[in-house]
């Protein structure tokens, strides 16, 4: 799974239905999930711009990286992002 969005960067340079996957993940306790977002001008590229988020996850609920695709989603760096 991975999100498409077109996506400046702070740079100026503009990646048209950038490609964003997490990776590098790590679980912080039992609530807590760390993980790193690559950009990708496509999937077969190096990354281009990458950033650590941090948010809860529930332990009970969907895979840790399921749910941190879907509180990427609520961010306003990726509102409107879709599922690729």
């Amino acid at each position: 799974m991975a999100l498409q969005k077109t996506v400046t960067t702070k740079h100026g340079f503009t990646a048209v239905n950038a490609y964003h996957r997490i990776e590098v993940v790590s679980l912080i306790g039992k609530e807590q999930i760390n993980f790193h977002v690559r950009s990708y001008v496509n999937a077969n590229k190096p990354f281009f711009d990458e950033q650590v988020v941090t948010s809860f996850y529930q332990l009970d609920g969907e895979n840790p990286i399921a749910q941190g695709y879907a509180y990427l989603k609520t961010l306003p760096e990726f509102a409107g992002a879709i599922d690729c």
